[in-house]
């Protein structure tokens, strides 16, 4: 069977795809690893932009998400400051005229609204499905989607394929690129003396960046270090570990009290260098997989799925549907999606450059930066506002 769509993932990024496309009328289906019922993964934490959230209540799924008790925290404020040296700028919801900067959100509770506005909607959704390939036939005019569904093999047929899930290994002709930065973030619950108060804390330091994320009765935090440092941190008894984390960061969030759940995990920097190839387009973790800091990674796979349902929406009824899959319409969608992506890449990565490293000639114009960047409101609103709606 042909279908006009073929999402393969149903995940945050590709259930956002299908349910922007709800009230289309393209034939689509979305193909997903995880058994039917179940969310897949132990729960985290998610840092969801502003503008992310509007793109969640357009799709009717935001109320229940905080509806959900303890799923999502407001951040009215973020504090950035360099370990070191001086300089510091806090960036307040208020002078956006906003109630939040962002929101920390819980992954289940996120995924469990967008599972149940799919079934609401009653669109198609397969679960149990292992994805191995994206292809696309000889002629160019149709995506071969091919999978493993107990044991046996399946495959669809698609004039576009949605790639929204993994690394997009499954995609072999569209080139990767990988740096790695030979560091992990150990991330933990952290509880402190002081009611946080939906203040999030970004402080860079000669190791990496590290961030406090307001959450329920505590904080997220994400501490960059090195592989050897992370294993000798997470092996600490609590009381040393508490006096190590508050040697590195400072007293800016209180004492701390008590830690819970410290992992690690490797930090990397991959992204596709297209996002679109014959009859497929790459979205999320499939195009860019980015540093934390910022929290810039899964916003821009949020937007990435509701930009191409707007492109989707403006062909659908066109009789000649083979035209959003071709490749004049995906090049089209790669053009205008390049700013905020390209945007985002380098934002990510050029805050590492600058702010990740001992240098000390650079310790003085970091500060400088952040005064700046705190003295002056027209630059102040306008870096906060890229935090909320994308760098376009």
């Amino acid at each position: 069977m042909l279908h006009d769509l073929v999402i393969v993932g149903a995940g945050p990024v590709g259930a956002t795809l299908a349910l922007a496309l709800r009230e289309s009328d393209l034939d689509l289906v979305a193909l997903d690893a995880r058994p039917a019922g179940s969310i897949g993964r132990s729960d985290r934490s998610l840092a969801l932009s502003h503008g992310a959230r509007l793109i969640f209540e357009r799709l009717g799924v935001w109320s229940e998400v905080a509806a959900t008790p303890g799923a999502v925290t407001p951040i009215t404020a973020i504090d950035i400051s360099q370990r070191a040296g001086f300089g510091r700028a806090r960036l307040y919801a208020r002078d956006q005229g906003v109630d939040a900067l962002g929101y920390v959100v819980s992954y289940r509770a996120l995924q469990h609204a967008l599972d149940a506005g799919l079934a609401r909607a009653g669109m198609s959704v397969e679960h149990g499905v292992g994805i191995k390939h994206v292809s696309v036939t000889a002629e160019g005019d149709r995506a071969r989607i091919v999978g493993e569904r107990d044991g046996a093999a399946v495959e669809w047929s698609a004039r576009l394929a949605a790639v929204a899930d993994g690394g997009g290994d499954v995609v072999d002709y569209i080139a990767r690129r990988k740096h790695d930065y030979r560091q992990v973030a150990l991330v933990a619950k952290i509880w402190s003396t002081e009611a946080h108060g939906g203040l999030a804390f970004e402080r860079f330091t000669d190791d990496g960046p590290m961030a406090l994320l307001p959450e329920q009765d505590h904080y997220g935090l994400v501490w960059t270090t090195t592989v050897e440092n992370a294993k000798v941190l997470v092996a600490l008894p609590e009381p040393s570990f508490l006096a190590a984390l508050a040697q590195r960061f400072g007293p800016s969030a209180g004492l701390w009290t008590r830690v819970a759940d410290r992992r690690t995990f490797p930090l990397t920097l991959e992204f596709a260098t297209r996002v679109a190839g014959e009859r497929t387009v790459l979205l999320g973790n499939a195009a860019q997989a980015l540093h934390p800091v910022a929290g810039q990674g899964f916003n821009l796979g949020v937007r990435d799925a509701y930009e191409l349902a707007q492109e989707l929406l403006a062909v659908s009824v066109v009789t000649n549907r083979d035209h959003f899959g071709a490749r004049a319409f995906l090049a089209a969608y790669s053009r205008r999606r390049s700013a905020d992506r390209w945007s985002g890449i380098a934002f990510t990565h050029g805050l590492l450059g600058l702010f990740a490293t001992d240098a000390s000639l650079l310790r003085w114009p970091r500060g400088l930066a952040l005064t700046i960047l705190d003295a002056l409101p027209p630059l102040k609103r306008s870096f906060t506002r890229a935090m909320l709606y994308g760098l376009h």
